[in-house]
């Protein structure tokens, strides 16, 4: 729901935003003026001469510099075929992680770190059961496992509670494998950071668990066994 808001704000902004010569400080009065919740990360040009590249929370967007339109799509560079917006949504992700930080996610170590992943999961997916059933095979591999909470259910849920209640938990990690495993838990309360892991998987726009995303804040949606995932890794960081 804070999605659609969020995308219906922006297309009220295309029609109030001045109609010439909009500036960097004119987009930004704009988007405060109709959407005043709106985090905004950075207005700046972008690579297309009268077209602003616009951050908002862990978003990009496009606006035009006479203000009369928005975007909200992929940038590309044909002739060096590069997502030029999926690598700043990359960058924007992993700001959003580092912020989030990992004492407000479960996280399963191995002996000897080597890579690292965050993976937004939900305890009643089928995939994010049979990934987390593997937790050994990953931590063999060297990759640390660092989980956030992203019931599809929706807050209220029985996966919403049974997420809270492993959160809650004395041993949040044995917790955890024995709700994957489908064991009962004791129903707990306290202050946790299931709604935060929720409204960031709605940053990332997150269809479905789990979720993987690397510490450059590329996504690799779905399930991927722990030898794929490390080839995957290592071939990302071959590649910086």
């Amino acid at each position: 729901m804070k999605k659609i808001t969020q995308i219906t704000g922006l297309l009220l902004l295309a029609l109030f935003l001045p109609f010439a010569n909009a500036d960097e400080a004119a987009i930004r009065k704009a988007i405060e003026k109709t959407m005043p919740t709106a985090k905004i990360e950075s207005i700046k040009p972008s690579e297309i001469q009268g077209l602003y590249e616009v951050i908002l929370g862990s978003s990009i967007y496009y606006v035009s510099d006479d203000g009369k339109y928005l975007l909200q799509g992929r940038l590309v560079d044909v002739e060096n075929r590069v997502d030029l917006t999926e690598q700043k949504l990359g960058a924007t992700r992993k700001t959003a992680l580092e912020k989030m930080g990992v004492d407000n996610m479960i996280v399963f170590k191995p002996k000897i770190g080597k890579y690292k992943v965050s993976i937004f999961t939900d305890i009643d997916c089928g995939y994010c059961r049979k990934l987390h059933s593997e937790i050994d095979q990953y931590l063999a591999e060297g990759i640390t496992i660092q989980y956030l909470f992203f019931p599809r259910a929706g807050k209220g849920s029985d996966s919403y509670d049974k997420a809270v209640s492993v959160w809650c938990a004395k041993e949040r990690n044995a917790a955890l494998t024995a709700a994957k495993k489908d064991q009962k838990l004791e129903h707990k309360t306290c202050a946790n950071p299931v709604d935060k892991h929720m409204q960031l998987a709605t940053e990332f726009d997150v269809k479905g668990t789990p979720m993987i995303v690397t510490e450059n804040g590329n996504i690799l949606p779905g399930y991927l066994p722990a030898k794929q995932l490390l080839e995957t890794l290592q071939g990302e960081q071959t590649a910086q």
